[in-house]
């Protein structure tokens, strides 16, 4: 029988990762450095970047919950989180799509058709969703209880169509207690948030961006204008399907 951790001891353990933990942002900038030097073309310095430093969100994950002996009880399938509004810049917007135009035809292909039918089922609440305030604190909850899953993820199987370029709010959430809170409760006080490593992977990827647009590349975002605006994941997507994603 499983024994869960309850949310005292969680907390706990939470603690000693901000009152002893150290994040070194060398893993981040060791990732910035090696690819800036590296002898790949512009438009895969930049798709590499975002998804190692996507991976490496995780990695930090790991080392602190070594640290902090924690273990998550998320499970694959499991899909509560993949109902909170999703908020992210142009720039991870069009890195996403440009690395989904890049998966084999039928893996692209296959979430194509998924999004034809999602937004034509959803549309009644994603016209709701869209215009609640991504800045009120209010909007996550009022979001959460729209019941409208992220367009990324597969009605059939629970599972997420861009798992290894889901973004960081995806990577960042995670439970410790039994599954069962996120069940039934929609804003559940015993999982662990580490938004807090948005910066660190922000602020790199930020870094890698700004060396190519002073070396004077061609980059495939409108730097720095794409990296400061700020939308829903399902807005982006349907301004990409729209052909709108440019506009400014």
């Amino acid at each position: 029988m499983n024994q869960f951790l309850k949310h005292e001891t969680i907390l706990k353990r939470c603690k000693k990762i901000n009152q002893s933990y150290e994040i070194d942002p060398h893993f981040f900038d060791g990732i910035v450095d090696d690819l800036l030097d590296s002898e790949l073309g512009t438009e895969d310095v930049i798709l590499e970047g975002f998804q190692k430093l996507l991976g490496e969100v995780d990695h930090e994950i790991g080392r602190m919950e070594h640290f902090s002996d924690l273990q998550p009880n998320c499970f694959k399938g499991c899909a509560f989180c993949c109902y909170f509004p999703i908020v992210i810049s142009r720039m991870e917007a069009k890195m996403m799509f440009t690395s989904i135009e890049r998966m084999p035809s039928e893996r692209k292909e296959a979430i194509y058709r998924h999004w034809e039918a999602y937004y034509e089922k959803h549309k009644h609440k994603l016209a709701e969703g869209m215009s609640m305030d991504v800045q009120s604190p209010e909007t996550k909850l009022a979001y959460k209880q729209l019941n409208l899953p992220c367009p990324m993820l597969d009605p059939e199987n629970q599972l997420c169509m861009a798992y290894e370029i889901r973004p960081v709010p995806c990577r960042t959430y995670l439970n410790y207690s039994d599954p069962l809170v996120c069940a039934e409760n929609h804003l559940p006080m015993e999982p662990f948030s580490y938004e807090f490593l948005y910066d660190f992977y922000f602020s790199a990827m930020n870094e890698l961006l700004q060396a190519l647009y002073e070396n004077g590349e061609e980059l495939s975002v409108n730097y720095p204008e794409d990296a400061w605006k700020y939308d829903y994941l399902p807005a982006w997507v349907a301004q990409w399907r729209e052909g709108t994603l440019d506009e400014l």
